[in-house]
């Protein structure tokens, strides 16, 4: 949703592709206000799965808020986990390859991003663990094996994974 209003030039795509162009996270504020406004389109009545959120404590707490008052709530969280060495050498590979980057494809934001990640969102994993809601799967076996362990993770939750009460 970030990179969309960074795409269409919105105020608020303007104020953020500073910050994710240096691998900052955007203030907590603005994203759950985002993330309030979007639960609310009608495309996510029967639910959403989010990618990349929540990624800080305050924003899970929030999400859990915003989420409650519309009687819903997190069902699974499912953590990618994938060796840093690894992430830097596909972001070098992109590079010499010459595949499309973006701004913040660069082995030194990544590495920065890697230390915020550290900081801010790996304590998450406690946090939905805590909860017994989160799965790991192993984000270095091939696409189609990683592709089933999730389809896997969400059949389990049940003939409706992703519905009004149960989001990922």
């Amino acid at each position: 949703m970030l990179r969309d209003a960074c795409r269409r030039g919105t105020e608020l795509g303007l104020k953020c592709r500073e910050l994710m162009d240096r691998g900052e996270l955007v203030p907590d504020e603005i994203v759950v206000g985002i993330i309030a406004e979007r639960l609310d389109q009608p495309d996510c009545a029967d639910g959403a799965v989010f990618d990349g959120f929540p990624r800080t404590i305050a924003q899970a707490e929030a999400l859990d808020t915003i989420l409650a008052s519309r009687k819903r709530r997190i069902g699974l969280v499912i953590e990618l986990k994938v060796r840093d060495e690894i992430l830097l050498a596909r972001v070098e590979q992109r590079i010499r390859d010459g595949g499309h980057s973006r701004a913040d494809d660069t082995p030194d934001t990544l590495r920065h991003r890697l230390g915020v990640y550290y900081k801010s969102t790996a304590p998450l994993l406690s946090y939905y663990e805590g909860q017994g809601k989160l799965a790991t799967v192993d984000g270095m076996a091939p696409i189609p094996e990683v592709t089933a362990a999730i389809a896997a993770l969400i059949g389990r939750m049940g003939a409706s994974p992703v519905g009004a009460d149960n989001l990922l």
